[in-house]
C-alpha cells in the first residue's frame, strides 16, 4: 500500500477588524467551520466506524468517563496533559497584598490551554484557502469580557461584554428584540440594563447576575441596513458558548512549550 498523508484545509473569510477604529483597511480572519460541533457521541460513532470491535455504548461510556476524570483532576487544581493539549490551572485578577483573600468579583478561576508538540506540528501542515471578504450577513464575530479582556468565552456577571459583528444593532419591538443569555436547560435571561453602545457592528451589554454554567449568546433584532426595519425579527447566535465560572484560555503566553 502506498504511503500518503492526508491534506487538511482551513477555509476562511476576512472582515473588518472591529478592534482598530483608526484603521479601516486591516482585517481579521474567520474560519469557515462545519455545521456541527463534535461531541462525545460523535467521537464514539467515529471510533466505531473506523473499525473498533467495542460496542458503541461502551465507547460512549469510556469517552464520558474520561472527561469526568479529567474534570475532577482540574477541579482539584491539577494540571492535566492529553495527547492534544495541557490544562494548567490559573487565577486571574490582581491581589492588593500577600494577605488579600480571593474575591469572586475580581478574581476568576480559569485554565491555560497549551497545545502539545504533535498538535503544533500538525497545524503547521494545514493548508489555507482565502475565500475573500465576508459578505455583510448578520452575525456575531467576537465577544470580549471588558473586565478581563478575555475572548475565550469566559464572561463576568454584572460587568460588560463587547460584542462585535455585522448587523447586530438592537432595533424593533422592545418586547421581542434584545440581547439574551440562554442556559443549557433552555432558561433565557434578557439584558435588562440599557446598552452602553448599540451600533450595527458593536454592542456593549451588561451581563446579568447569571449562575455558573454555559450560555448561548442570542441577539434578536429587526435591524436592517436598508434603513427599514425587518418585517420579522432576526435571531443571531454566537457559535461559541459563553462560560460563567470556570473557563479556558487558549491564548498563547510565555510559558515553556510542551514537548
Amino acid at each position: 500500500m502506498d504511503n500518503y498523508e492526508k491534506d487538511h484545509y482551513w477555509e476562511f473569510t476576512l472582515r473588518d477588524n472591529p478592534l482598530t477604529k483608526d484603521n479601516t483597511e486591516d482585517c481579521v480572519a474567520e474560519v469557515k467551520s462545519g455545521p456541527k460541533t463534535l461531541r462525545n457521541d460523535d467521537i464514539a460513532k467515529e471510533i466505531k466506524r473506523t473499525g473498533s470491535e467495542l460496542k458503541y455504548a461502551t465507547l460512549l461510556s469510556v469517552t464520558s468517563q474520561s472527561n469526568e476524570i479529567i474534570l475532577e483532576a482540574l477541579l482539584n487544581g491539577n494540571s492535566v496533559m492529553t495527547d492534544l493539549c495541557q490544562f494548567i490551572p490559573r487565577i486571574t485578577g490582581a491581589f492588593d497584598s500577600p494577605e488579600a483573600p480571593f474575591d469572586p468579583a475580581i478574581h476568576k478561576l480559569t485554565f491555560d490551554i497549551i497545545l502539545t508538540k504533535s498538535v503544533r506540528e500538525a497545524l503547521a501542515k494545514v493548508k489555507t484557502i482565502n475565500l475573500g471578504a465576508k459578505g455583510e450577513t448578520a452575525g456575531i464575530g467576537l465577544v470580549t469580557d471588558t473586565l478581563t479582556g478575555a475572548t475565550n468565552g469566559a464572561i463576568t456577571p454584572n460587568d460588560d461584554i463587547l460584542i462585535a459583528g455585522n448587523s447586530i444593532k438592537i432595533a424593533g419591538d422592545d418586547a421581542v428584540a434584545g440581547v439574551f443569555f440562554v442556559a443549557e436547560d433552555g432558561t433565557t435571561t434578557k439584558v435588562a440594563r440599557r446598552l452602553t453602545q448599540n451600533d450595527p457592528s458593536k454592542l456593549i451589554a451588561r451581563v446579568p447576575a447569571l449562575a455558573d454554567g454555559n450560555y448561548t449568546l442570542r441577539i434578536v433584532t429587526q435591524f436592517s441596513t436598508n434603513k427599514q426595519l425587518l418585517k420579522e425579527p432576526r435571531t443571531i447566535e454566537y457559535k461559541k458558548l459563553l462560560t460563567v465560572g470556570s473557563g479556558g484560555d487558549s491564548g498563547e503566553d510565555d510559558r515553556p512549550v510542551i514537548e
